[in-house]
């Protein structure tokens, strides 16, 4: 039984990585993007979460600037 939640919450931090990648990408296009600047910001207070740590042991700090730097180079 504790595939299928550890599963479930692979699957939340994935589609919110996912997520997170699509918005900055569209942000460095287009810095002015106020849709993805939202979900920018809503991704990052959710790396930051008590929630998110409840689904994963991985740093959201360190994930945040790890897939900023993928966004950006």
């Amino acid at each position: 039984m504790t595939d299928v939640y550890e599963n479930l919450a692979n699957a939340i931090i994935l589609l919110a990585v996912k997520d997170y990648r699509q918005a900055l990408k569209l942000l460095s296009k287009n810095p002015h993007s106020r849709s993805a600047m939202t979900t920018v910001k809503g991704m990052e207070r959710f790396f930051r979460s008590d929630w998110y740590e409840t689904l994963t042991s991985v740093d959201g700090e360190m994930l945040i600037r790890k897939l900023r730097e993928e966004a950006f180079i």
